[in-house]
């Protein structure tokens, strides 16, 4: 028995895992192919940023909605959905003629993207068991991160080799392929195949958890923390070219090293979050030696020769918080609220994605390198207090009722 529900537990971990790769692939379906996207329609970086912005957008909108349709005909069928017209965009990107057309595939794909959040960690939350539900939202992180390190090098590589049309238009491969994995394991993931459900009150609004302050509280260190990974992802490597007067390439290894970091940081975070108790006292040591970090590197006090080993020490503090972060956010949804708890609080990943690299980018064109990194410090610092809001809030009816 202990045997089939592992087996069970690392099927589910793995499907859900291999489609939220698929949706971070996703996100940077277009970054990655902008060196072509530029001369081939004339655009500024503007308009190109403006195609991410939409994306970004359209997802965190759509993602509150998502959360509400899950918890009213299930997952999987809003996962299949969402993977389903991830393809569909790459189709219609591929086949862009105009701006216009390409913002409506961006559009298309942040509709598609939405979904992953809520339907992901309602599907965790049901069919995986409690023992090793950290370890699960660490493969799940894992799986995200690998999936922004391989959008650029298949993109890139595919329109390298041929053009950039073929190369959004073989990514729509991907998504279909996942969907069928999905569709042929479905028995795994559906909620009448032995899912845990937890008993709520039956007749409760489906908004009620809207009043609860701690939803809240997990919106805004979404919104905080993503805003530091924006700018961490979007303006690092060029801040610190202007800081440490480092190359491209040094400058594009210290980024991948917070990447493979921050991978290694959330499998050791699955361990530690296994084990605690309180979940904001991870996140809180985990983010306040990650923006400590940060607010050095902003110093320019370091040899050049720290830059890498400092950004992958950044990337493995924050990696760390995020099994916590996810099972904190677990303990504040409401019985059979997982998929709208889950959608407001991700849409805060989304709004937080889509102002980071706006106020990232405006700091760079002031010329204020620097102050990317103190603001991804900042940012990071300002989310520890949300975090210590949601964990106090849950400790306290612990310590009335002693």
């Amino acid at each position: 028995m202990q045997s089939a529900t592992l087996r069970q537990d690392a099927r589910v971990i793995a499907l859900v895992g291999l489609s939220h790769g698929v949706s971070h692939f996703y996100h940077l379906i277009l970054a990655a192919v902008f060196p072509w996207l530029k001369p081939a329609f004339d655009l500024t970086y503007a308009e190109l940023g403006l195609l991410m912005t939409v994306f970004f957008v359209i997802s965190g909108i759509g993602q509150v909605l998502a959360g509400f349709v899950v918890d009213r005909i299930g997952a999987i069928r809003v996962l299949m959905g969402g993977l389903a017209l991830l393809g569909v965009a790459a189709v219609v990107l591929a086949g862009a003629q105009s701006y216009p057309m390409l913002m409506f595939g961006s559009l298309i794909a942040g509709l598609g993207n939405s979904v992953f959040h809520p339907a992901d960690y309602t599907l965790l939350n049901q069919r995986v068991s409690t023992a090793r539900l950290a370890h699960g939202f660490s493969v799940h992180g894992i799986s995200g991160n690998l999936g922004w390190a391989a959008a650029p090098v298949f993109l890139g590589g595919v329109a390298a080799l041929s053009s950039w049309r073929s190369a959004v238009l073989a990514s729509a491969i991907i998504p279909v392929v996942m969907l069928l994995l999905i569709f042929f394991n479905r028995a795994y993931l559906c909620a009448g195949f032995g899912a845990r459900k937890i008993a709520g009150p039956a007749r409760e609004s489906r908004f009620a958890f809207l009043r609860l302050p701690t939803v809240w509280m997990c919106f805004g260190f979404f919104f905080l923390s993503s805003i530091a990974l924006g700018g961490i992802q979007s303006f690092a490597a060029t801040s610190l070219m202007a800081l440490y007067q480092v190359s491209l390439a040094s400058a594009a290894t210290a980024y991948t090293a917070y990447m493979l970091a921050s991978a290694a940081g959330m499998i050791a975070g699955g361990f530690i979050a296994t084990r605690a108790r309180n979940h904001d006292r991870t996140i809180v040591i985990a983010f306040a030696l990650s923006a400590s970090l940060a607010l050095l590197l902003a110093l320019a006090v370091v040899p050049a020769a720290m830059v890498i080993p400092l950004m992958g020490a950044i990337g493995l503090a924050s990696g760390v918080a995020g099994p916590s972060r996810d099972l904190l956010i677990r303990s504040a949804a409401p019985a059979n609220a997982s998929g709208r708890v889950f959608g407001v609080v991700y849409s805060g990943l989304d709004s937080g994605m889509a102002v980071g690299p706006l106020l990232f980018g405006a700091l760079m064109d002031a010329g204020h390198p620097s102050w990317v990194f103190i603001c991804i410090g900042l940012f990071q610092a300002l989310s520890i207090a949300t975090a210590v809001g949601v964990g106090g809030s849950q400790r306290a009816p612990v310590l009335q009722k002693a």
